[in-house]
């Protein structure tokens, strides 16, 4: 047999050569198309390895969505790291922070903290004044940082903030829901502002029959363990992240006594064994007394601030110490100016209201509270006022011969900031004005007159002149 030894580029091979040429063509864009897929795996693999893994190693490929019970509370007037208010006018107390209807109570596991940041410390004695505002962060996340916001661009450093026991251990001992606490907490640290905690009104479980929704009635613990209990698990979870602490408030009124004739001796009781467990905590904490209401009535209803202060004081043994750092007193306006003493207003019906103790209707009236403090020897302890203001109130009829119009609201609050730093400088501390308005609250409502923003967080001709103001 004879072998074809033609040349390969002779014109009988060239139509083989060329099917080769273009099966070689074909193997390398296959290669280069693989390579790419390659490519893309391994990306993918890189990006999504961690989720495909977890679904292969799950009982089953596909993904199942397990219910979660809502977060509830129960709802009445809030790990140490967190969310890291001859004529003789019913006494006005504050108003309780319990707006809309109140959530069925339940047991909540502890929210996840979050970061915050923890206040630099500082000293017991405050400047002279410093400034503060009563605000209501409790039931409404969507407006409680922009009511922060709206006292910090006042250029205000505090807030008073009701913290009820009801609200935080309501349910039985033991089962706590920290998820409105944390969160006033925090926001407030992380905005640098101070909290003043007001501390009062026992649950059901440690008070029964005590709290009366319809009589705005609440009172103390049957058995002072448990609120020591509860307060030494508050204290501890908020450890240097609260600089005040507020002991009850208003306590010469019967309705914030369990419905008791008001009881200095008991209160003072109450007062030393807070004093005690908080600062075995924390000892950097201003613990200031109740604010009381002034009232000229003197029954089982209610006391007069002064008398109960004095007798609060005679169940002391006449000495604060291991009591309180700072004295708490309210001192609304009323119809007189805040510069006019206390005599002038006892000697004028038009802002006494033809009351024979017309003391109390002035601004000044905590002058009278000072002199008790001073023959106490308190003089290096200082005044707090915990609620004052003005209202313009036109229509609820027991406020109506004292309203003034928003401007002279405006000026009056202004006015006595600029008094209370010019004559009280060597012993007034923080003074909180009300309110930033509840959200929940309307025209009808007796503290929105009282108020220096409205519901919907906008300024009010008071907040106005107060944000103006120096400081």
């Amino acid at each position: 047999m004879q072998y074809d030894t033609s040349p390969l580029d002779s014109p009988e091979s060239s139509a083989p050569r060329s099917n080769r040429k273009s099966i070689l063509i074909g193997i390398g864009i296959v290669v280069f198309l693989l390579i790419i897929v390659c490519c893309i795996g391994t990306i993918a693999l890189w990006v999504y390895g961690d989720n495909l893994v977890a679904l292969v190693q799950s009982p089953t490929a596909t993904t199942t969505r397990v219910a979660q019970p809502p977060a509830t509370s129960t709802r009445g007037t809030q790990s140490t790291a967190i969310p890291t208010q001859s004529v003789k006018p019913a006494p006005l107390s504050s108003p309780v922070t319990t707006p809309g209807k109140k959530p069925t109570p339940t047991e909540m596991p502890e929210p996840t903290p979050m970061p915050a940041p923890i206040p630099k410390l500082k000293p017991l004695k405050m400047n002279s004044p410093e400034y503060g505002a009563q605000a209501f962060l409790w039931w409404r996340p969507e407006t409680a940082d922009r009511d922060l916001g709206l006292i910090k661009e006042m250029g205000f450093g505090w807030v008073k903030q009701s913290f009820s026991w009801r609200d935080i251990e309501g349910a039985k001992k033991s089962t706590f829901n920290w998820e409105n606490a944390d969160r006033a907490v925090y926001l407030s640290n992380a905005k640098g502002i101070d909290i003043l905690a007001r501390m009062d009104n026992a649950p059901d479980w440690a008070a029964p029959g005590c709290f009366i929704t319809q009589k705005k009635q609440m009172g103390p613990a049957k058995n002072t363990q448990d609120w020591v209990d509860f307060l030494r698990t508050f204290v501890t979870r908020y450890k240097g992240r609260i600089r005040a602490y507020e002991i009850w408030n208003e306590p010469n009124l019967a309705r914030e006594w369990c419905g008791r004739a008001p009881n200095p001796t008991e209160y003072a009781a109450l007062l030393k064994t807070s004093y005690q467990t908080i600062k075995a905590i924390d000892p950097n904490v201003i613990i200031v007394t109740a604010g009381m209401t002034p009232t000229s009535r003197n029954d089982d209803e209610a006391m007069p601030d002064a008398t109960y202060i004095e007798r609060m004081y005679a169940a002391m043994n006449g000495k604060s110490e291991g009591y309180f750092d700072a004295l708490g007193v309210h001192a609304p306006g009323f119809k007189a100016p805040p510069e006019m003493s206390p005599d002038e207003v006892a000697k004028n019906p038009a802002y006494n209201n033809n009351d024979p103790n017309g003391r109390i209707y002035s601004f000044r009236h905590a002058e009278d509270i000072r002199k008790i403090m001073v023959a106490k020897g308190d003089t290096n302890k200082q005044i707090m006022i915990l609620e004052f203001g003005w209202t313009s109130d036109p229509i609820h009829p027991a406020y109506s011969w004292f309203k003034v119009d928003e401007q002279t609201q405006a000026k009056y609050i202004v006015d006595a900031y600029q008094y209370a730093k010019k004559n009280w400088a060597s012993w007034i501390g923080a003074m909180f004005v009300i309110y930033i308005a509840n959200p929940d609250w309307t025209r009808d409502t007796e503290e929105y007159w009282w108020s220096i923003t409205t519901p919907d967080g906008d300024p009010r001709a008071a907040y106005v002149r107060l944000k103006a103001m120096p400081k």
